[in-house]
C-alpha cells in the first residue's frame, strides 16, 4: 500500500500544500502533553474529502483519458471535494443532494464546481438522493464516486498520514486519534501506519448517537444502525464501509470512543473563542476524545489528533452553544408549578442567585386555578449553582421537575 499511498501524496502536491500538522499549545498545556492537530480543515475545501476524491479521479482518468462523466450523492464535505476535482480535471459531474441540503453548503459545492458541476436537489432524505444518483449512473453511463467505501478512496485519504510521518521526522506518536463516519479515513491512515506503530496506539471516536463502527466491531460483522442523529452530519453514518470494516476489524471496540452531541459542542466553542478556529461537529471528534480521555491519560505522551474538517454553517451556532452550556451544566430547563396569587412570581424570583439569568420564560395564567405551569430556563456561571436552587425550590414547598435531559421535550421546546 505504501508506494501507492506516497505516489498519491506526491500527485496531491499539484492540487495544494500538505496541511499543518501543529503542535497546540492550548491543548498541550492543559493536558500535559504534545497535541499535534493534523488541519485537514485548512484543505482547499476544509476537509480530508478532496484527497480521496482526487485519487478516485487521478486513477480512472489516468486510464480512460478523461472520456467519462462523474456522479456522486452528498449533502456534504465529498459533494464539496467531489466539485473541487471535476474542476480541476475538467470533467463533468453531476451531485445529487437532498432538497433539504443548507443553501450555504449547496453554494459551495456550485463554486467549487463551476461550469464543469451541476447539481441536482431529490428528496428529502440522503436515501433518495443516493437512489436519484445511482439510477442517473445507470442511465447515462456516469462513474459514481463513492464517499469512503473504495479502495482508491482509502489509498486518497491515507495520504494523511503519509504527510503525518513526514511532518514528525524521527518522531513517533504514542496516539492517533481519528474521528470515524464511514471509515475512509481512519482504514486509511491505519493502514499506512501499520508498520510503524501497534494496534494499541490508535483511538477511534465516533458521535454517540452513530455508532457504526463500535456496534460493527461488538458483532464481529457490518451492522446496520437502526436510526441515526445527523447533528454530527460529517460523521452519522448508519453503516461502515465493507471494505473499511475490512482493514479495521483487527482493531477491539474498546477502542471506539462514543462521544455526546453536546461534549462536541463544548469543544467546537472552547476552538472557536480560545483560538478562533472555526470547527464542524465532525472535524471537533478528535478533540473532544482528548477531554474524554483527560490530563492523567495523556500527560507526558505524543499526541496526533486528525481535524477532519472546518465547513460549519453559523446558522447553527446559537444551536451549538445551547448544547454546549447545557453540556456544561450552565443552562438548565424546569417545568414547576407557580401559585396564582399577587407576589407569587417576586417570591419565585427572590430564589435565584446573584448569577442565575432567566433565558427563558413563558407563564399563562389560567381561570379557576390555585396553581399555574411555568416553562423556564436557566443560566448560570458555574454548576453548582443550580444545586442551591433546587434546595430553595425545595425549600419552598415547589413543585418542579428538571427536563433538560428530556429528549422529547427539549426537541420540542428548546
Amino acid at each position: 500500500m505504501k508506494p501507492d499511498v506516497d505516489a498519491a501524496r506526491d500527485a496531491l502536491r499539484g492540487l495544494f500544500p500538505e496541511t499543518p500538522l501543529q503542535l497546540n499549545e492550548h491543548l498541550s498545556a492543559r493536558y500535559g502533553a504534545d497535541i499535534y492537530l493534523k488541519r485537514e480543515d485548512l484543505s482547499p475545501v476544509r476537509s480530508y474529502k478532496i484527497r480521496g476524491a482526487f485519487n478516485f479521479f487521478r486513477k480512472v482518468l489516468a486510464k480512460e483519458d478523461g472520456a467519462r462523466s462523474f456522479v456522486c450523492a452528498s449533502a456534504g464535505n465529498h459533494a464539496q471535494g467531489f466539485a473541487f476535482v471535476c474542476r480541476h480535471f475538467g470533467v463533468p459531474g453531476v451531485v445529487f443532494m437532498p432538497v433539504t441540503t443548507p443553501q450555504q453548503k449547496i453554494d459551495k459545492t456550485r463554486i467549487f464546481g463551476g461550469e464543469f458541476v451541476s447539481i441536482k436537489l431529490v428528496g428529502d432524505f440522503f436515501d433518495q438522493c443516493y437512489k436519484a444518483a445511482r439510477d442517473h449512473a445507470a442511465e447515462t453511463g456516469a462513474l459514481m464516486v463513492p464517499p469512503f467505501d473504495h479502495e482508491d478512496i482509502i489509498e486518497g485519504q491515507a495520504t494523511v498520514a503519509a504527510e503525518i510521518v513526514e511532518q514528525l521526522g524521527d518522531k513517533l506518536p504514542d496516539l492517533v486519534v481519528l474521528p470515524v463516519g464511514g471509515g475512509g479515513l481512519a482504514s486509511g491512515v491505519t493502514g499506512y501506519l501499520a508498520d510503524k506503530l501497534g494496534p494499541s496506539s490508535f483511538l477511534f471516536c465516533e458521535p454517540a448517537g452513530a455508532p457504526s463502527l463500535k456496534r460493527s466491531l461488538e458483532g464481529g460483522a457490518v451492522v446496520t444502525l437502526d436510526q441515526v442523529d445527523n447533528f454530527v452530519d460529517g460523521a452519522a453514518v448508519g453503516q461502515i464501509g465493507a471494505l473499511n470494516f475490512a482493514a479495521l476489524s483487527r482493531f477491539s471496540a474498546d477502542q471506539v470512543m462514543l462521544l455526546s452531541e453536546n461534549a462536541i459542542c463544548v469543544t467546537m466553542i472552547d476552538m472557536l473563542n480560545v483560538e478562533g478556529v472555526v470547527l464542524e461537529p465532525a472535524g471537533a471528534l478528535s478533540l473532544t476524545a482528548l477531554d474524554a480521555l483527560g490530563r492523567e491519560a495523556l500527560e507526558g505522551k505524543t499526541v496526533v489528533a486528525v481535524v477532519s474538517g472546518g465547513n460549519f454553517d453559523f446558522e447553527r451556532l446559537p444551536d451549538v452553544k445551547e448544547r454546549a452550556m447545557r453540556h456544561a451544566g450552565l443552562k438548565k430547563y424546569f417545568i414547576l408549578r407557580l401559585a396564582q396569587r399577587p407576589g407569587a412570581l417576586k417570591d419565585f424570583l427572590n430564589m435565584l442567585g446573584p448569577d442565575d439569568d432567566i433565558a427563558r420564560f413563558e407563564y399563562l395564567k389560567k381561570s379557576a386555578r390555585n396553581f399555574g405551569s411555568i416553562l423556564i430556563g436557566i443560566e448560570t456561571k458555574a454548576p453548582e449553582n443550580f444545586a442551591a436552587l433546587k434546595k430553595a425550590f425545595d425549600g419552598a414547598g415547589m413543585r418542579y421537575q428538571d427536563i433538560t435531559e428530556n429528549e422529547i421535550l427539549a426537541n420540542l421546546i428548546i
